[in-house]
């Protein structure tokens, strides 16, 4: 069953040469208690552990079964001893931190006997050596005696073929003593026991046969077996594998032994995620902070088709970076060559507006435009009169309220701003007033309304009723031979019942919630006023004379029909209020969920034209949201940045941490490989002891942030008023305690690295 064939076992330290073992040649029985006596240092316990596979021979070959062992790696060592070596130790050798029944199942855990059968087969054993009463109790509650007793069940509860027992008594009084050899003689009678011990009475009263050691050689055999050995490549054994739940139970029994240092562990590991949970929580608070800003502010600014505007596209962009900052040029070079520079005009885009571009934006879903305004370059003649005196009103002091596209009159104004006196439009000849968030209006515009712009206050029912004439141009012009000029006689056009007169009905406020229109002052007539002047003006005595003529009209220049001379006409008929094209599109959706269908309305209106028959427009929320959110996340990055600091500290910590734990539980190694565990299983505990750490860092560091979320709350509410901005988005909460988790089981990974390599002998040997 088991042979030593001339083995040998030599240790080397440096130059010093030791031959433990010399040529030993031994065999022995199936069943029978064997005794190997001799003096310290004559290779007794040498022996044992090259049979039980803890230490290697040599040369020569170690036979099992007829299988010689020359070509076992170290998993079929593993195997071996977990298959078919029962260890007893003098010292016990038993796991400290978890039960008398777990210490038995051990063995059977790392083959993978599943639970209820180990646990039946542990309490059988625990039954056979008296102390099944005795299962949940730990080694620490146990005497001398019963410790050892534990040691056999655990020997016995894999059912090996080989006991080795390696003075089982020397800790032990006379009187245990007789009961544990009662016990192992008893063993004796259906397995091999081979017992080392110093004591010849011991060997002689209770092995069956006794071989003697001397400077490593056998000098006396009892009962030699004579036949010949048969070596065989047939027998194998049954692969050992811990699981991870196995290796997770270890680790956290340990861990249990250690509350105190393991907390303080985690609480310093969990500093750094501390850190970066509190980052991320403002973060996200603010972003949502700024979300609901955009969303109660920008949802008010328009998107704008401009007729000439920048070409965004990614690969326009690329272009002008690549030409005039891609690459680096000199400054003050002295080569003798020139470079081109793209100008910035060539990434720009010329958005032709025309009637069918207009017919497709009317046709927007009108639920989600709550207006569109179209600014024209129309010249609107405007007369004031102020202290009887009549004078022209500058038309830089007024803006366009966008059109409804389902008529309703005063959408964006009715979404956006707050009624302080008066009415909003009814019809084309109501204007108001937009004050800002203080009440103020320009100091120049209401000097043109007649006030004194340093006056300290107005009332509003000063201003209400306040009435502008828009002269038409027949009665704005009049000609002088070939050309026209300007009317002089501002009365007599002032009382002309055909005249426009516009009357201020309302003043108006942007809401506190739509900060951006809160920030000017203006008049704001609406879309139908202009579309109206555009009318009359188009059918007046001089755009119609301007529109047959070859000469300039106001001046009585002559041009001739080019390119330039019909522009020029254009430009005229522009400035004589005649011109209906409009040189901007504002569209103000409704809100941000609008915002996007109407971005993708536009966008089918470019698909299969022409790359300069496509509009190109300005989305300004998207611009200012995009920036607000790039600083937000670089501030971010860079909080994160000096965290993670704390983090590197931390792996490093849990690296200290955990090779102090390979050192305390050195011994523990040893048994564990003696019960046949991996050098992968002896890693994987230590990895699961970091596991452990890392997810208790994560969860002490989630609840200490979300405690210290409450008070930063407070103080930044006392500092903005904005209350509770801090808020930790739980997905990140997750990911927070995932990356606790990968580096502290980064920092424990060379520790448990080095206990996997630890020599079984001399961690059983450690105390």
């Amino acid at each position: 069953m088991l042979e030593l064939k001339n083995i040998k076992k030599v240790y080397q330290t440096g130059n010093f040469r030791q031959e433990a073992l010399k040529d030993m040649s031994i065999k022995f029985r199936k069943h029978e208690f064997v005794s190997i006596l001799g003096p310290s240092g004559s290779g007794k316990t040498t022996l044992l552990n090259i049979i039980g596979g803890l230490d290697k021979y040599t040369s020569g070959d170690l036979i099992i079964n007829g299988k010689s062992t020359k070509q076992f790696k170290d998993t079929d060592w593993d195997s071996y001893r977990n298959n078919a070596i029962g260890f007893i130790f003098q010292s016990y050798n038993l796991i400290s931190h978890i039960s008398v029944l777990e210490n038995v199942e051990m063995g059977m855990t790392l083959s993978g006997i599943n639970q209820k059968k180990r646990r039946k087969k542990a309490l059988e054993v625990l039954k056979k050596v008296g102390l099944k009463d005795h299962a949940m109790k730990k080694p620490n509650q146990l005497s001398g005696g019963q410790m050892q007793r534990v040691a056999i069940a655990r020997a016995l509860a894999n059912d090996p073929d080989i006991i080795l027992a390696d003075e089982p008594t020397g800790a032990l009084d006379s009187k245990t003593s007789v009961q544990i050899m009662d016990l192992i003689k008893d063993i004796s009678k259906y397995k091999l026991v081979i017992m080392v011990t110093h004591n010849p009475t011991l060997a002689n009263d209770y092995a069956s046969r006794i071989i003697e050691f001397k400077d490593g050689s056998l000098v006396n055999d009892s009962n030699p077996i004579i036949e010949e050995s048969v070596v065989s490549s047939e027998h194998k054994f049954k692969k050992t594998a811990m699981n991870y739940l196995t290796a997770l139970n270890l680790s956290f029994n340990n861990i249990k032994t250690k509350k105190g240092r393991t907390l303080l562990t985690a609480f310093a590991s969990s500093i750094g995620i501390i850190g970066i949970a509190l980052i991320l929580s403002l973060s996200n608070g603010f972003d949502i902070k700024i979300d609901e800003f955009q969303q109660n502010t920008l949802s008010s600014l328009p998107i704008m088709i401009s007729s000439q505007s920048m070409n965004l596209d990614e690969d326009s962009m690329m272009q002008l970076h690549n030409e005039q900052i891609g690459k680096n040029y000199e400054k003050y070079t002295t080569a003798k060559e020139v470079y081109p520079k793209q100008e910035l005009e060539q990434v720009m885009h010329t958005n032709k507006i025309t009637t069918n571009l207009l017919n497709y934006i009317d046709k927007i879903d009108a639920n989600d435009v709550s207006g569109i305004a179209y600014t024209r370059t129309t010249a609107l003649n405007m007369l004031i009169k102020v202290n009887d005196s009549v004078n022209q009103f500058p038309q830089n002091y007024f803006t366009t309220i966008p059109k409804s596209l389902n008529n309703d009159l005063n959408g964006v104004l009715e979404d956006n701003y707050d009624v302080l006196a008066g009415n909003l439009p009814t019809s084309k000849d109501d204007i108001v007033l937009i004050v800002d968030s203080s009440n103020r209006v320009d100091a120049k515009l209401l000097a043109s309304l007649g006030f004194d712009k340093d006056i300290e206050s107005i009332s509003f029912d000063d201003i209400l009723g306040k009435e502008i004439k828009i002269i038409l141009n027949d009665d704005y012009y009049k000609q002088i031979g070939n050309y026209f000029t300007i009317n002089l006689d501002f009365e007599k056009m002032y009382a002309n019942k055909d005249n426009i007169t516009l009357k201020i009905v309302g003043i108006i406020r942007g809401k506190e919630d739509k900060a951006l229109t809160s920030t000017g002052s203006a008049l704001a007539y609406t879309e139908e006023l202009v579309e109206y002047v555009i009318n009359k003006n188009v059918d007046s005595k001089i755009v119609k004379k301007q529109g047959a003529s070859d000469y300039n009209v106001l001046t009585g220049d002559k041009f001739d029909n080019s390119e330039t001379g019909n522009q020029v006409k254009q430009n005229i008929l522009t400035y004589l209020g005649a011109n209906d094209v409009p040189v901007l599109i504002s569209i103000y959706p409704r809100n941000f969920e609008s915002k996007d269908k109407i971005l993708d309305y536009l966008d089918s209106y470019n698909i299969d034209k022409a790359e300069e028959d496509k509009i190109i427009y300005t989305d300004m929320a998207a611009l200012i949201s995009s920036l607000s959110g790039s600083i937000m996340d670089a501030i971010t990055v860079v909080l994160i940045a000096f965290s993670a600091i704390s983090l590197v500290v931390s792996g490093i910590m849990i690296g200290i941490i955990t090779y102090i734990s390979v050192l305390e539980r050195t011994k523990e190694i040893g048994v564990l490989r003696a019960l046949g565990a991996r050098k992968k299983d002896i890693s994987r505990v230590f990895n699961a002891e970091t596991f452990i750490i890392g997810v208790t860092s994560g969860f002490i560091g989630i609840l200490i942030a979300r405690i210290l979320i409450i008070p930063a709350n407070i103080i930044i509410e006392n500092l903005t008023e904005l209350p509770n901005v801090a808020k930790l988005n739980p997905l990140h909460a997750l990911i927070l305690i995932l990356i606790s988790v990968i580096l502290t089981v980064i920092g424990g990974a060379i520790p448990a690295k080095i206990a996997s390599k630890k020599d079984p002998v001399e961690a059983l040997r450690s105390e």
